[in-house]
């Protein structure tokens, strides 16, 4: 799993590449620790890469998701693939996040 961060402005952007399953999700704690530091602003959370996640995996986003809310900002998924898409749609996430 690998995450690539860009901030411009009042904007992050971070592209997810690979599998966020249980093993990674707590590898890339810290990563998502940083995207809940810049969630005042806009974070894109940018997964046409994303091939995988876990239940785990979706603790984060939901984690940075809460940071965002508190913050005053949001968080927007863009470019989930069919079955990524598929997850979000069963585990009602599909309803937690702008996602385009």
């Amino acid at each position: 799993m690998e995450i690539n961060i860009n901030t411009q402005g009042n904007e992050t952007v971070a592209t997810l590449i690979g599998r966020l399953d249980t093993l990674e999700a707590q590898k890339m704690t810290g990563q998502f620790d940083k995207l809940a530091e810049k969630a005042g602003g806009t974070v894109i959370l940018d997964c046409p890469q994303l091939e995988y996640i876990s239940s785990s995996g979706l603790r984060l986003f939901l984690t940075l998701r809460k940071a965002a809310t508190t913050k005053g900002g949001k968080v927007i998924v863009r470019g989930l693939s069919s079955d990524v898409r598929n997850v979000f749609m069963i585990t009602g996430f599909l309803n937690l996040f702008e996602i385009q």
